[in-house]
């Protein structure tokens, strides 16, 4: 190898080198298809066959042919060639947001609305690149949004929350509607008061799923004299309304949650004093400004249209 010459691009012109005889099986015309000198090429096979340990081909005076091990290594270094070849395609198409991976998380509630069509309109305009979608709640979400560990996110939180160093693209203000059992006595009601439905159990979402909406809640209730009576909390919403189908409580869900039309539960608005308004939740797409590829944006950009 000559002083000063790239040992990687030396080993991919041998591969080269080899895969070429071994077409050919004739020194002479295979240095005149890679443009070199006979001994230049018989010089390049041998040190490459130092390298390996092994000898790669049998020669004799009349013919020239695969050994054991070459045989083994053509398919091998064929691929391997054929895969470099398509190195600058591929990271032209990645530069152009064309090809790649893109992990994008959701909160439970676009599921029903929001992501199915922004999925299929970005699969439909760029089929090259993967897309692996990760459920997980909204302060899980902000972590690994941060942590690069996603590259963006569907993200439930209070109207205006924003996080330092996080983009967000707001999507969708809704309010809270109450989710009930069908059977229960209040279901016939085309609206609720909260004073109706006070005293009764719910079913709550944690407070660190959404700290701001959760306090909002707490303080109506206590305005109007009355403590919340949770009787079962849970992270989902689909788990959620399932556990009010069951019968365990009422729960206060985005309104878009309504598109999980699970048998046995219905959703009702409820009205408030003058002066008071229900709770309402923003969901946003949210990503790092510093992490915005060009698939990414092509991804943000699906959306514009739906």
């Amino acid at each position: 190898m000559n002083k000063g010459q790239n040992p990687q691009r030396s080993e991919w012109r041998q591969w080269r080198q080899f895969a070429v005889l071994a077409e050919e099986l004739h020194f002479g015309r295979a240095a005149a298809r890679l443009h070199l000198t006979q001994p230049a090429l018989t010089q390049a096979i041998a040190s490459l066959e130092a390298a390996l340990g092994v000898r790669l081909f049998e020669r004799s005076r009349r013919q020239v042919a695969l050994s054991a091990a070459g045989e083994a290594l053509l398919p091998e270094v064929r691929e391997l060639l054929r895969r470099a070849q398509a190195l600058p395609a591929l990271a032209r198409s990645a530069a152009q947001g064309e090809s790649g991976r893109l992990r994008i998380a959701f909160v439970s509630t676009v599921g029903f609305s929001l992501l199915p069509p922004w999925v299929r309109a970005f699969r439909e305009r760029w089929p090259g690149v993967a897309l692996e979608l990760i459920e997980a709640t909204g302060d899980v979400q902000r972590d690994l949004i941060a942590s690069g560990d996603v590259d963006a996110g569907f993200v439930l939180h209070a109207p205006g929350d924003s996080a330092p160093g996080l983009q967000h693209r707001a999507l969708v203000t809704e309010p809270l509607v109450l989710a009930l059992p069908e059977a229960h006595p209040l279901a016939a009601r085309t609206r609720l008061s909260l004073a109706a439905v006070a005293d009764e159990p719910l079913v709550m979402f944690p407070r660190r799923i959404l700290p701001e909406v959760f306090d909002e809640l707490m303080r109506l209730y206590r305005t109007a004299g009355r403590e919340p009576n949770v009787a079962q909390e849970a992270i989902q919403m689909q788990t959620i309304v399932n556990l009010v189908s069951a019968g365990l409580g009422l729960a206060w869900v985005p309104q878009s949650v309504r598109q999980f039309q699970r048998p046995g539960v219905v959703y009702r608005p409820v009205g408030l004093p003058r002066g008071q308004a229900v709770p309402q939740c923003e969901t946003s797409l949210v990503w790092r400004d510093a992490a915005l590829s060009p698939a990414l944006q092509r991804f943000i950009d699906a959306g514009r249209s739906q």
